[in-house]
């Protein structure tokens, strides 16, 4: 977004940045609500940990490795609104008919499966085009800033999400009206969006010539990243890969935290909204510091990353909070600045396309870290421990190396 083409510059950049941040509230009450009782629901369901991680791990997979593809396409045919639109679709139609697994017997599990997959599949949908938008907006009032504001509003709604679904299951004692309740938010998250669309600038012409490298950018553009994309950024994408392959999903920590008796299921999901509170103080106050000292912060990610699992596995409930609060934290690092970073280190016209590809190496690791969790986690805490701490001295050593790729950042 640009003064010429908005007409109202940085006032007008600021409500398209807080109006998608609102939209993002509304939404993430949904999923971040069913996900914060994902573990209990398919604890309830009788699916194993193993497979209970190995589900969320694969869900994480798809809501990022498939924003490659979605990510291409939308540089390609430049219509970044309609496919947020569908995207948000998606998880305010498929999170609330979870409701109904609990009722199906012995397909509910199944059921729960496909539903948390498909949640998952919107979001792989929408991401691209939206940070597309946000990145156009945040331009004008600083990158890290824009995407901070974004985050932290965004993780509000993951902190009333959950605060609605525990009122919801301490009132009913049942998980089914605990997630029928999220349609709510879901169609209020719909309406905003088509709003906020009123506020913004058209989509503009699709890009069908990388200004960088000056090669054509059509269809099968997404299997030639190495000839559009910068190697700093594939440095960077490595390292949050290392990251995020350490950061195991809520699901698994949820799941340990009920199946050892250290707390009820009504009560893990205000569990989940501290955390949840935990990502929104950091990403607003690490996206400012990001715009004021550089893209260094970002090396705080890994050091928060090697801190949740002796934690958040431990045998007591206080040390398990601890982790999950460390957890949050460091999600909700790697979830805003990092995008601000992205947004730094690819031309304009390939940003879809780059977070496409940032996603898809994150969605591998997420498998990894998901079964990683799932299998260790019960009976082998100290192994994860020591594995996830390499994988953030790998995280680390490529941040340094984005970083001294690039002139003029340290």
């Amino acid at each position: 977004m640009t003064t010429d083409a908005t007409g109202t510059g940085r006032s007008a950049a600021w409500r398209v940045v807080l109006g998608l941040g609102v939209v993002s509230l509304a939404a993430d009450m949904v999923y971040e609500g069913a996900r914060s009782v994902t573990g209990p629901l398919l604890a309830l369901l009788g699916v194993p940990m193993v497979v209970a991680g190995l589900v969320t791990g694969l869900g994480e997979a798809a809501a990022l490795v498939l924003r490659l593809p979605f990510g291409a396409r939308a540089d390609r045919v430049g219509r970044y609104w309609p496919t947020t639109l569908a995207g948000y679709g998606l998880t305010a139609v498929g999170v609330p008919l979870l409701a109904v697994t609990p009722l199906l017997g012995a397909g509910g599990a199944a059921v729960a499966c496909a539903l948390l997959l498909l949640e998952r599949v919107g979001k792989a949908v929408r991401s691209p085009s939206k940070s597309v938008l946000l990145a156009r907006a945040a331009e004008d009032v600083g990158l890290g800033r824009g995407f901070g504001v974004h985050k932290a509003m965004d993780q509000l709604g993951a902190f009333v999400g959950p605060l609605l679904v525990a009122g919801v299951l301490a009132a009913t004692g049942s998980l089914s009206p605990s997630l029928a309740v999220l349609a709510v938010p879901g169609a209020v998250a719909m309406l905003l969006l088509v709003a906020v669309r009123r506020l913004a600038p058209d989509d503009p012409p699709p890009t069908t010539v990388d200004p960088r490298v000056g090669t054509p950018a059509g269809r099968g553009a997404w299997l030639r990243p190495a000839r559009e994309l910068p190697r700093p950024f594939w440095s960077f994408a490595a390292a949050a890969a290392a990251v995020g392959a350490g950061l195991t999903t809520f699901a698994v920590i949820s799941y340990h935290l009920v199946d050892e008796g250290l707390l009820d299921a009504a009560l893990v999901p205000v569990v989940y909204a501290g955390a949840m509170l935990a990502a929104a103080v950091g990403a607003l106050v690490v996206g400012a510091v990001h715009d004021r000292f550089g893209p260094r912060v970002v090396l705080a990610v890994p050091v928060l990353a090697a801190a949740v699992p002796p934690l958040a596995f431990g045998a007591t409930l206080p040390a398990v909070l601890v982790g999950v609060v460390l957890w949050g934290l460091a999600g909700g690092l790697l979830d805003s600045t990092v995008k601000a970073r992205v947004a730094e280190l690819v031309p304009a016209g390939r940003r879809a396309t780059a977070y496409g590809w940032f996603a898809a190496v994150q969605g591998v690791a997420a498998v990894v870290g998901g079964g990683l969790a799932g299998a260790l986690a019960a009976d082998a805490p100290v192994a994860l421990t020591v594995v996830v701490a390499l994988l953030q001295v790998v995280a680390v050593v490529f941040m340094r190396r984005s970083q001294q790729a690039v002139p003029g950042r340290s």
